[in-house]
């Protein structure tokens, strides 16, 4: 906005304002990308089942009767296995499209990120997982669902950054730091790899169906960043510190927890 600043009859000058409204914008795209998910997913999840029980149905009633059964099996498990991909990207639609409101109850964060590591290990057990955690219980008021699918998610994405850096580095040793803080009275959760690292324009993985996998759907990171903002909180892609052993930064996601959260503030 330009404003002119008078004096005496003339114009002396001008005085221009700048607005930020980056946050406005993004707002209006992803209640835009909202409304378009709800319309997807209700178009393509209807006809799943149907033509995923006719592919099972036609695999099981013609394979004794047709010259080549192997093949007719072969493509049939090919309908199936992409009807469930298309069931769970639809999945991923209805998620970010509907999110439900947090059930907020009273958590020990400490060990939610120990059960989500825990299991983030027997997963991928060539991974090496490091939590460093407070002595003492954290507990906070918050949904257990809601910041276990949080974890979940940043945690499958380190894994698949190290994968990405391994298929061009050869055999990697793949390491992810999990680590709780207390910032005065808010509590910060980093989430360190030394995977791949982050675009140049890591900003923009914040926007639904943005995404720099082969195999990604562009709408994990949105529907943390969506989750940790219902919680009031912030989440932040930052470069990772570069790991002891390795010459490589990778990448860090840091989300910030109001003080609100912590259980003992809000009993008060």
């Amino acid at each position: 906005m330009v404003a002119r600043h008078p004096r005496g009859g003339e114009v002396e000058g001008y005085v221009i304002t700048f607005d930020d409204v980056s946050d406005l914008v993004s707002a209006q795209r992803m209640a835009a990308w909202g409304d378009v998910a709800r319309r997807i997913a209700h178009e393509i999840k209807n006809p799943l089942t149907p033509i995923q029980l006719s592919a099972e149905r036609m695999k099981r009633k013609f394979s004794a009767e047709v010259a080549d059964p192997e093949a007719l099996g072969q493509l049939s498990d090919v309908i199936v296995r992409q009807t469930n991909d298309l069931r769970r990207i639809v999945d991923e639609f209805s998620k970010f499209a509907r999110m439900p409101a947090p059930e907020p109850k009273e958590l020990d964060l400490c060990a939610l990120i120990s059960d989500a590591v825990l299991l983030a290990q027997s997963g991928r057990p060539d991974l090496t997982f490091t939590t460093k955690l407070p002595n003492e219980p954290v507990l906070i008021v918050a949904d257990a669902t809601m910041l276990n699918q949080v974890l979940t998610n940043l945690l499958k994405n380190s894994g698949e950054a190290i994968d990405s850096k391994s298929q061009k580095s050869g055999d990697y040793a793949g390491i992810v730091n999990v680590i709780l803080e207390m910032d005065e009275k808010n509590p910060v959760l980093k989430i360190q790899d030394n995977g791949i690292g982050l675009p140049s324009d890591r900003a923009r993985l914040f926007e639904p169906y943005v995404t720099h996998r082969d195999n990604g759907t562009g709408l994990g990171l949105p529907i943390v960043k969506k989750i940790i903002e219902e919680h009031g909180g912030t989440l932040e892609l930052r470069t990772a510190p570069i790991f002891a052993g390795f010459n490589h930064a990778g990448a860090e996601a840091r989300i910030c927890l109001p003080p609100t959260i912590i259980a003992r503030e809000i009993h008060e």
